[in-house]
């Protein structure tokens, strides 16, 4: 299979996710807000759609807004499991992930102006469980997990695999949304808003973890404990640290991703009677904190060290049945599609837990960092460089989400507003396992080029190392056992399904 890099154009659904955003904003251009004629027709109450709500302070009937949710969502994804198999041009199905997530929303908004709010929200994992079972014959499952020729007839991991229970807060989130323009305000323009957050890490980051280790072995060891079993590999840690004596390396579980998230958002729509058509963009970019694993495969040779970027297109449609203005109460059904583009990046996979508490040779043997000049021309290992060890994190190839909720809302007085939803979400199948044995950003040291160069071959068969072509430096995070052609795993027949619930008191 082509290992090559490619910038993969825009998916047709997202196009049409786009084609739609237009068509509603030419229609808020060309509308007017309808104003009732006779009695049948609706009465509009001051309040948007939800996707375009903001709350705001110092109006005349309304001097400060306040509202206060809390909200349950739980989802569950499933996805089978592939690998590749040497010589053969078909993946095998070898494992069935399941994960599900039971999560506690709070959110406030908090009005600071005319249609200025600032937005806290903490969602909290009550429990996240994940697992991985068999699928297939045995001989799939063998294929599935087996380790490298280095690896003996130890397996990378085992199916049945299950993972610990973590729970905790996912994050905190401070932000701002400003209402650009207001239908309510002015009938002749549409609503539109603008906003940001940052998503700050205020837990601690996961780290792979066997909930079921062997004997001996720890649950959460750290990547330097090549033997699991709660001491450090030659008296160094995975940050490269040397320490004076081996210490227990066994570590926390953990529940956050280990970054801080900037999103930035914008939403349009436009109240046509007993509909409100609207559609949006929102952009999310993730930087790895200190405290996280993300910086132990930090190295300027690698291909990949930072998390995803994401960018999702959303259209939809809110229905309002029914609406009394004079009692505020309003029931809304809501129709909402929404199309995800997820790049490549270092991310934690459905096998992230396997992986990373695996203990086969070839992945928790520590690589060096660095290659240097080594005797008649060639390109030898740097034993002084830092080493690298294997913490779970892999590079995940850019794949599309595309996702269909329904939310009905129903607000039920002047203060008090409750919602339920459901969702379900397809995931384009994808490598999870991508990295590149070299990186070819970097030809112009031959020195440190190692196993990444050419050797010419003389008349009589044989290379020499004093001519050859650099095709880059190796990738530090390279793992044969899992990035080679004919190892890599795959992600196939995703899906993730959620509801939630949730309940708002507006002051």
């Amino acid at each position: 299979m082509d290992h090559t890099r490619r910038v993969s154009p825009f998916p047709s659904s997202a196009y049409a996710s786009g084609c739609c955003l237009l068509a509603i904003c030419l229609i808020a251009q060309n509308s007017r807000a309808e104003e009732p004629r006779v009695a049948t027709e609706p009465y509009l109450m001051g309040e948007p759609a939800e996707v375009t709500q903001v709350a705001d302070a110092f109006d005349k009937d309304d001097p400060i807004d306040v509202n206060l949710s809390i909200g349950y969502q739980y989802s569950q994804e499933s996805a089978s499991i592939a690998r590749e198999v040497a010589g053969q041009t078909s993946t095998v199905n070898f494992a069935h992930y399941s994960e599900s997530t039971h999560r506690l929303l709070t959110r406030a908004d908090i009005g600071l102006y005319h249609d200025i709010a600032l937005v806290i929200r903490m969602p909290v994992i009550l429990a996240n469980d994940r697992s991985l079972d068999g699928a297939g014959s045995a001989d799939d499952q063998n294929k599935g997990t087996r380790g490298a020729t280095t690896d003996g007839s130890t397996p990378l991991f085992s199916v049945p695999f299950k993972s610990p229970t973590r729970s905790g807060v996912e994050y905190l989130a401070l932000g701002l949304d400003f209402g650009i323009l207001n239908q309510y305000r002015d009938a002749s323009k549409p609503t539109w808003v603008f906003g940001f957050e940052t998503r700050f890490d205020v837990s601690t980051p996961m780290h792979a973890c066997n909930a079921n280790p062997a004997a001996g072995q720890v649950s959460c060891a750290d990547p330097g404990d090549v033997n699991r079993n709660g001491q450090y590999d030659s008296n160094t840690n995975a940050s490269g640290v040397q320490l004076e004596n081996s210490a227990v390396a066994s570590r926390g579980k953990g529940v956050s991703r280990g970054t801080t998230g900037l999103e930035v958002h914008t939403y349009i729509s436009k109240r046509i009677k007993y509909i409100e058509p609207y559609g949006g963009l929102k952009i999310l970019a993730e930087f790895p904190t200190g405290k996280s694993d993300f910086g132990l495969i930090d190295f300027q040779s690698s291909l990949v060290n930072t998390p995803p970027l994401e960018g999702t297109l959303i259209v939809g449609m809110a229905v309002i049945p029914w609406e009394d203005r004079t009692a505020y109460q309003r029931a809304t059904v809501d129709f909402r599609f929404a199309s995800t583009y997820r790049s490549e990046g270092r991310d934690y996979s459905p096998l992230y837990d396997a992986l990373g508490s695996s203990a086969a040779p070839s992945m928790r043997t520590p690589l060096w960092s660095e290659y240097q000049a080594g005797p008649n021309g060639s390109s030898v290992v740097n034993t002084d460089s830092r080493r690298v060890y294997f913490n779970g994190l892999s590079d995940v190839q850019q794949h599309l989400k595309n996702r269909l909720s329904a939310e009905f809302t129903y607000q039920a007085a002047k203060f008090i507003k409750l919602g339920v939803g459901l969702g379900y979400t397809v995931i384009q199948s994808h490598f999870i396992t991508y990295d590149q044995a070299c990186n070819a950003n970097f030809t112009d040291n031959s020195n440190k080029s190692g196993p990444c160069r050419k050797d010419a071959l003389t008349q009589a068969g044989t290379t020499t190392q004093t001519d050859y072509t650099v095709t880059g430096v190796p990738n530090p995070n390279y793992r044969p056992a899992i990035n080679s052609s004919g190892n890599r795993y795959r992600v196939e027949d995703s899906g993730l399904l959620d509801g939630w619930l949730h309940a708002t008191v507006m002051f």
